[in-house]
């Protein structure tokens, strides 16, 4: 089971500034976060997207999350 507290710091950390969300969506490993990051402008969703899984990897890897569904933006969008 994650502990969403982690991961939202795990995000945090891999991107200053971000405003994270992260949410429970069943069982503790089916997740969902909101990410609103300035390091986002200029780049397309996908590459928004691995930027997130990276920050959260190990959790992926050690099976903490299961799923994990993204929103992401830069502030200006």
């Amino acid at each position: 089971m994650a502990d969403l507290a982690e991961i939202r710091t795990m995000i945090e950390s891999a991107l200053p500034g971000a405003h994270v969300e992260v949410q429970d969506h069943g069982g503790g490993d089916h997740l969902s976060a909101l990410v609103v990051a300035p390091q986002f402008a200029g780049l397309s969703r996908i590459n928004q997207h691995k930027a997130v899984y990276a920050a959260v990897q190990a959790r992926l890897d050690d099976g903490q999350i299961h799923a994990l569904a993204l929103k992401t933006r830069a502030p200006e969008e």
